[in-house]
């Protein structure tokens, strides 16, 4: 089974959440897919841990073989090749990977090469597995890194993926497969609108999916509301607490610390497993 957590923004407890999540089930994979910013493996401080680099194909031409018919630059819906005088030139940032170019060449004057966008580490904490992704700064080519991530897993274990902020498209590439999404969200007019955007994309993917209202009071909010209106299944509400929040800062992982929280992550897993399992007979 693979749960994907998601959040409008950022600072939400979007990886407070997928880490102790992951942390109380035997046998997880997390997943941290933020590839910009990953920050999961702060908290499970993962031993064992094995780097593999990733890479991408960008073009490359050959201006002595190139006649200038300009097919290649008609072709690429995203304006990553241009001419200049009698040259193309390349701008691989926006380069999608897709070969076509090289592909209607007529001169075969274009052909691919490997460029180094990041790397992903694997790791283990106890008896989760941590898989991390990487991006290099300045790159912005995410997809392949998340992709990679994603893939040649045990069916048997449970994944947790700590999705990106937000409902770009490394967020629709880290919720494409998954069974189930887990929607972080805080109880403000911020929060509202940062929830409705990832709201509207499970709901484009069809993905079942329930919603943690996390840092609340003890009075009804505006994301409580939401939910009714919509008859959104609320997974939980995770009080204000000051101690969670300096256990967070300091790095640690709270359900190995407080047996308040363990039993909430237990709980959590429970209903998450008890809404695959409806929808499943809802929908065979």
């Amino acid at each position: 089974m693979k749960i994907a957590v998601l959040s409008g923004k950022g600072g939400t407890g979007k990886t407070f959440i997928a880490v102790n999540l992951a942390d109380v089930i035997n046998n997880s994979v997390y997943i941290d897919c933020d590839v910009e910013e990953p920050n999961g493996y702060l908290f499970f401080k993962p031993n064992k841990v094995n780097s593999s680099d990733v890479f991408i194909n960008v073009p490359q031409v050959d201006n002595n073989l190139c006649v200038g018919c300009r097919k290649c630059i008609n072709f690429c819906k995203f304006n990553a090749l241009v001419q200049i005088v009698n040259k193309i030139l390349i701008f691989d940032n926006v380069c999608h990977s897709c070969g076509g170019c090289s592909i209607i060449c007529p001169k075969n004057a274009i052909t691919e090469t490997q460029k180094l966008i990041g790397k992903i580490e694997v790791g283990y904490s106890n008896d989760v597995m941590i898989k991390t992704g990487v991006l290099n700064i300045g790159e912005v080519a995410n997809i392949k890194i998340i992709n990679d991530l994603l893939t040649n897993l045990n069916p048997n274990n449970i994944i947790i993926i700590d999705c990106p902020p937000g409902s770009s498209c490394s967020v629709m590439e880290s919720i494409k497969d998954v069974d189930y999404c887990i929607l972080v969200a805080e109880p403000t007019i911020f929060g509202l609108h940062n929830l409705e955007l990832v709201y509207d994309l499970v709901q484009k993917f069809k993905k079942p999916f329930g919603v943690i209202i996390n840092k609340v009071s003890k009075d009804k909010n505006i994301v409580d509301t939401f939910c009714e209106e919509k008859q959104i299944t609320i997974l939980e509400r995770i009080e204000y607490d000051n101690h969670l929040g300096r256990l967070i800062s300091e790095g640690e992982i709270v359900s190995r610390k407080l047996i308040k929280y363990q039993k909430l992550f237990q709980d959590l897993i429970n209903k998450v497993k008890e809404e695959v399992e409806n929808e499943a007979d809802i929908n065979p």
